[in-house]
C-alpha cells in the first residue's frame, strides 16, 4: 500500500464512508493510474480530463458507471491530493431516469434457490425480503431479531441510521433453521473460513466479496 494509498483511506474513513465505497474509489483511482500508465501524483490535469473524456466518448460508459469513475476520481483529486482543478469542478454524469427492474417473488425464489449452500440462500433471502443493503446484512447480529415483534433491528444504514425493518414470519423461521448450523453467539452470519467450519467461533460477519453473486437483492420489502 503506498503512501497516497493510506492517505486517501484515512480521507475517506474520516468521511465515513463505507467500505464498499472505499474500496470502489480506490479501484477507480487504480484504473486512472493503469489508463495513463503513471503513479497518480503525476497525473497531470490535462490528463485527466483526456481520460474522462475517453470513458465518455470511446469506452461507452452508462451514465451510473460514468457518476462512480467521476465521484472517485474527483475524492482523490479534491480531497487527497488538495488539486483545485477547473476540471474537477466542470464533470458532471448525466442523470438517466429508468424505471426499475422489479422481479416476482417466485422469480426471485429460483434464483436465491439456485445459490450454493444454506449460508448463501439464508443471507439473500434475508436481504431480500427485509429490503436490506449488502453491508446491512452482512453485519446482522443475532440480538437484533426482536421475534416477539417480528422486526430486525438495521444498526448503520444509510447515513448513519439506524431502523427498523418487518421481519416476515417465513425469514424468521429460515433465520432459526440457518442459525443451528452454526450456533455462533453474536453474529447471523458468521465468517466461515475456507473449511466452512469456522462459524461456531468466529468473532466477525462473513466477507462481503462472498456476496457479489446477487449483488442487487434488496428490491424492498417482500413477503
Amino acid at each position: 500500500m503506498t503512501r497516497l494509498h493510506r492517505r486517501m483511506v484515512k480521507d475517506m474513513q474520516l468521511r465515513g464512508f463505507a467500505e464498499r465505497t472505499q474500496e470502489t474509489y480506490l479501484r477507480e483511482v487504480r484504473k486512472l493510474c493503469e489508463h495513463v500508465d503513471k503513479s497518480p501524483g503525476k497525473i497531470t490535469e490535462d490528463e485527466l480530463r483526456e481520460y474522462f473524456l475517453h470513458l465518455k466518448n470511446e469506452h461507452g460508459f452508462a451514465a451510473s458507471s460514468m457518476k462512480v469513475a467521476y465521484c472517485g476520481v474527483k475524492f482523490f483529486f479534491t480531497f487527497t491530493l488538495k488539486r483545485e482543478w477547473s476540471t474537477l469542478a466542470l464533470v458532471r454524469a448525466r442523470k438517466e431516469a429508468r424505471l426499475p427492474v422489479v422481479l416476482e417473488v417466485e422469480e426471485v425464489r429460483r434464483i436465491i434457490g439456485a445459490a450454493d449452500g444454506l449460508h448463501n440462500r439464508a443471507f439473500f433471502w434475508t436481504a431480500y425480503s427485509c429490503g436490506l443493503r449488502l453491508q446491512e446484512a452482512v453485519n446482522l447480529q443475532v440480538r437484533d431479531i426482536d421475534g416477539d415483534r417480528m422486526m430486525l433491528h438495521v444498526h448503520r444504514g444509510k447515513g448513519a441510521r439506524d431502523r427498523y425493518v418487518p421481519l416476515p414470519q417465513s425469514t424468521l423461521r429460515g433465520l432459526r433453521i440457518y442459525w443451528k448450523t452454526h450456533c455462533n453467539p453474536v453474529w447471523l452470519f458468521p465468517f466461515l473460513g475456507h473449511a466452512r467450519n469456522q462459524g461456531p467461533t468466529a468473532t466477525r460477519p462473513m466477507n462481503s466479496s462472498t456476496t457479489t453473486l446477487f449483488p442487487q437483492v434488496g428490491y424492498g420489502n417482500r413477503r
